[in-house]
């Protein structure tokens, strides 16, 4: 075996792992090591976020300054105790009418992937079921994304303003941030068909938007956002995905989206530093410490969505 690699037990598995020192996020000098390390010590709170959903990779083999790329058809290299499931990809640019993508269920399956630098994991609004069949998307999620001139302080009075017409409508919602610029609210449901959450999430984007105009849009167009926060109803469609709460983002600071507390959405709308809703992987681990899984939409109740 190269002095490169080496063979380590995780959670009751063996697996190669390999170059432990080199540096994937080199302003904050954070190894690979220390990425297979947070990723194994979240593994309690991150699993049930990922469980039955087919994970998407964004991988950096040469670390954040690097070249990147999507990885969805991951079964090929995966070792054999990690679950495959074939996913219909009609109409894909590759040609391939499936994909054989992994579910990842164990702390050893999150070692793995940290292995390969897949920094982020991204998951689709619905679950696999034993079989391996899709189901009805069984999450909602409304993308903040600040345009030109905004940032997280805008996008948190968006948030509460959806917080509150989600709760209107009888559901519950919960909030991370991206990890990125922005953040994204989430809400467990039932729902009549995989097009029912778009269709509500369009509609709550729409209604916003035109209530105000100036703060927030609904329409893509980049010339349409400069100072104003888009509510990005698209990434409810079945074949999208969005990052998962307490994955790594491959940005320079090696941040986490993270789950919120709607106290905290409050207290940066009414003026507080937004840094502070910016989090590193030891912030990340500490909070789940102290308060344990502000997003745990796993154990929530599952209310049936309204119709549009």
């Amino acid at each position: 075996m190269s002095p490169a690699k080496q063979r380590v037990e995780i959670d009751g598995r063996t697996l190669s792992v390999s170059n432990l020192e080199k540096v994937l996020f080199p302003e904050v000098e954070v190894t690979k090591a220390q990425v297979i390390d947070y990723y194994v010590r979240v593994g309690p709170v991150l699993l049930p976020h990922l469980a039955g959903r087919p994970v998407t990779f964004t991988r950096w083999p040469d670390g954040v300054e690097g070249q990147t790329f999507f990885e969805k058809n991951s079964a090929r290299h995966a070792p054999e105790w990690v679950r495959r499931v074939t996913i219909p990809s009609p109409g894909s640019s590759t040609g391939r009418e499936t994909l054989d993508m992994v579910v990842l269920e164990s702390v050893a399956d999150l070692a793995w992937a940290a292995n390969l630098a897949a920094l982020e994991l991204h998951v689709p609004q619905w679950q696999v079921d034993d079989d391996g069949v899709p189901q009805l998307p069984d999450l909602l999620v409304l993308d903040l994304d600040p345009g030109p001139e905004t940032g997280l302080t805008e996008c948190c009075a968006v948030a509460e303003r959806l917080g509150e017409r989600l709760e209107a409508d009888g559901l519950d919602p919960v909030v991370k941030t991206s990890g990125s610029k922005g953040m994204q609210v989430y809400a467990p449901i039932v729902a009549a068909d995989r097009e029912h959450p778009s269709r509500y999430a369009k509609r709550l984007a729409e209604e916003l938007s035109a209530e105000t105009p100036d703060d927030v849009v609904w329409r893509m167009e980049k010339v349409l956002r400069p100072g104003k926060v888009l509510i990005d109803w698209s990434q409810n469609n079945p074949a999208k995905t969005t990052v998962a709460p307490y994955s790594l983002r491959a940005r320079a600071g090696a941040t986490v989206s993270t789950p919120i507390g709607w106290d905290e959405v409050d207290a940066v709308r009414e003026g507080a530093d937004p840094a502070t809703l910016r989090f590193t992987t030891d912030e990340v681990l500490a909070r789940v410490e102290e308060y344990g899984d502000l997003f745990d939409v796993a154990n929530a109740r599952r209310a049936e969505l309204p119709e549009v």
